[in-house]
């Protein structure tokens, strides 16, 4: 066995096309999103403070250096609509710029070609002069501004105030206060979609962008533990009616899983599978599960609106970036080793996710455009298929004594040092798995909610909820009733004033598993909950069902990796990631790649190969690949055999 040390990203594979990164981008333009998008977004170098002045600029070097490799939307990212004044962050209220209609336009400080009621008509078509396709960040639902001037509602059609049953609908009518966002409670609310006037209104919204010239819409606080179907629906409805093409993007996507996406998977483009990916290495860890699972269950590349959906990632936080939820622009270097974002990116690649970069255009570096370029990173996430992880292989842990010596500690992918305990989870209640609630009674007065499972029952970990009774003593409990009959306010053990609750006040980074909390008790939908006669917990914000499940104290940060794809040309792409802190050597057998591509020709061949970022070529391989593999690195070769 040969053993080759590389501190950087391996890959095993044979013959790299490029031409194909030119020849995508004028095939088969009819279909929507055929291809993984990619493109840059503003959140990660200018979180919500950008100007008119900062995009283009980033836009103009985009056409310039990152739209020959696929780069083509250029997308602002939330609260464009604020003032950047004092007092104003992500979630202030009543510094919004709305307009008679309800409808958030562009603060005219920051974008100045916005005034005179032409919203971003201006900007899109400076980006389209560039080449390039526009996008934009938007909220769930109606501005709590809106709903508080209680704004009249656009019939577009009439180009008038909307009207049925003999009345004129105005926000108030459609605005659901109890179903804020989570993460921007005073900002936006959920419309009922049920009203003719909550279609309308969600109409006049798009066909605005449209009227601007939006290519591409990221919709926010709709998805994950904020799931909202109903919305994602008549969204998807009115732009598969638009003349106008506009891809629809879906965020944030904590708790997301393959069953709750194939519900809206074909109603957009792409959708977030994890919370905020940030430059952390917990957050680039805590995406190898997640992508797993869905290429597991052939999510990518579905059926989506007039055309594809991507389960998506996040972006990529690399290069010059801010600090989440910060009022700066972009102003430090990304946190990431090298290692770890080719980590990150070849991930990306071969999971076959949006690639939407973060950085500061003005300040790209040359490591980071290399890496965001390369052409076999790009080959791979358009045109490879068959992408999956890889589990046959084997790693060793490369510790060397005082004098250099190696004291080999063999590990298997499956090996884990584990620290167990439970967390609350969210999940779509079609899934088997949501089932397991059960009603226990402890005396006449006091009734909980317990999760029975085996696993748990066998490490002694009973998780029980009391039922709490509203003693209708005050205004708020006493509408708990009237809104909220039959549903269940659950407390912690032991406790009297803290319930579970479905949602977060903040936006979740990727490492976080909890999705569902103990809060101080509120009387609002994200701590209502009704139990099933199936033993299913659903949620009256999401419609989500709870779940206890054991998690790995340090899964996300332990352990290694592989994931396998095939190329246009018959080429086998294989990686090596090594999540753990130590350097590992991490082998596989040739042979046990026919265990996942049982149609490749491998049996009693030789293989040629070649790795990826040192450009080295190996004529003939031995029956087990083998490569040293620095901590938090990956190892990438493309492989060929006759």
């Amino acid at each position: 066995m040969k053993i080759f040390a590389f501190t950087s990203l391996f890959f095993f594979t044979l013959v790299v096309s490029h031409r194909g990164l030119t020849e995508a981008l004028s095939t088969r333009q009819q279909e929507q999103a055929h291809l993984p998008p990619r493109g840059w977004n503003s959140y990660d170098s200018f979180s919500w403070t950008i100007s008119e002045e900062e995009f283009l600029q980033n836009a103009e070097i985009i056409s310039q250096k990152l739209l020959s490799h696929g780069y083509k939307y250029v997308v602002v990212d939330y609260l464009w609509y604020r003032r950047k004044v004092e007092g104003a962050y992500t979630n202030s209220l009543g510094y919004d710029v709305i307009d008679e209609w309800g409808r958030v336009i562009p603060d005219p400080n920051r974008w100045p070609s916005s005034r005179g009621g032409k919203g971003f008509t201006e900007v899109a078509k400076r980006v389209h002069d560039m080449g390039l396709k526009f996008g934009i960040h938007v909220m769930r639902g109606i501005s709590t501004q809106a709903v508080n001037a209680n704004s009249p509602i656009l019939d577009v059609f009439k180009g008038a105030a909307y009207e049925e049953s003999g009345r004129q609908w105005q926000a108030k009518d459609i605005g659901l206060r109890e179903r804020a966002c989570a993460w921007m409670s005073q900002g936006f609310m959920s419309v009922d979609t049920k009203l003719g006037a909550g279609r309308a209104f969600l109409r006049s919204l798009y066909y605005q962008y449209a009227e601007w010239g939006v290519d591409f819409v990221k919709h926010d606080c709709i998805f994950g533990d904020d799931l909202d179907v109903d919305e994602i629906s008549a969204v998807s409805e009115i732009l598969e009616k638009l003349d106008r093409p506009m891809l629809y993007s879906l965020s944030p996507g904590t708790s997301v899983t393959p069953t709750m996406a194939k519900d809206i998977s074909s109603l957009v483009n792409m959708y977030r599978i994890t919370g905020d990916d940030w430059d952390s290495w917990g957050d680039v860890a805590a995406h190898f599960n997640i992508s797993r699972d869905f290429a597991a269950t052939n999510m990518i590349g579905a059926n989506g609106l007039k055309g594809k959906s991507w389960p998506d990632l996040d972006m990529l936080p690399l290069g010059w970036l801010t600090d989440p939820g910060s009022n700066l622009g972009p102003h430090r270097k990304c946190n990431l080793t090298l290692d770890e974002q080719r980590t990150q990116m070849t991930l990306w690649s071969i999971a076959k996710s949006p690639l939407m970069f973060g950085g500061d255009m003005r300040k790209l570096d040359k490591k980071t455009y290399d890496l965001i370029t390369n052409p076999t990173l790009l080959e791979i996430n358009w045109f490879s298929a068959n992408n999956m992880e890889f589990p046959y292989i084997r790693g060793t842990e490369d510790l060397r004594n005082s004098k250099g010596v190696l004291i080999p500690q063999s590990k298997s992918l499956k090996d884990t040092d584990t620290l167990h305990k439970h967390v609350f989870n969210l999940i779509s209640c079609k899934e088997h798995r949501a089932k397991g609630w059960v009603i226990e009674a402890l005396n006449q007065d006091i009734e909980r909610i317990c999760w029975q499972d085996y696993f748990l029952k066998r490490h002694k970990l009973p998780v029980c909820l009391n039922k709490r009774k509203p003693l209708l003593t005050s205004d708020s409990e006493i509408i708990y009733k009237e809104n909220h009959q039959g549903k269940l306010h659950l407390l912690a053990t032991g406790t009297t004033d803290i319930c579970l609750d479905a949602s977060t006040n903040r936006k979740l980074a990727s490492h976080e598993l909890r999705s569902c909390s103990l809060s101080p008790c509120r009387w609002d939908a994200n701590q209502m909950w009704e139990l099933n006669f199936n033993g299913t917990l659903v949620n009256s914000y999401s419609g989500l069902c709870a779940t206890v499940k054991m998690v790995e104290g340090n899964d996300i940060y332990n352990g290694i990796r592989s994931w396998v794809a095939t190329g246009r040309q018959g080429e086998i792409y294989i990686s090596f990631f090594n999540l753990s802190p130590s350097r590992m050597i991490i082998s596989a057998k040739i042979s046990d790649l026919l265990k996942v591509l049982p149609n490749m020709n491998l049996s009693k061949t030789s293989c040629t190969y070649n790795e990826v970022f040192s450009e080295k070529e190996y004529r003939v391989s031995e029956e087990t690949i083998s490569a040293t593999v620095e901590a938090h690195a990956s190892a990438l070769f493309i492989l060929h055999c006759n």
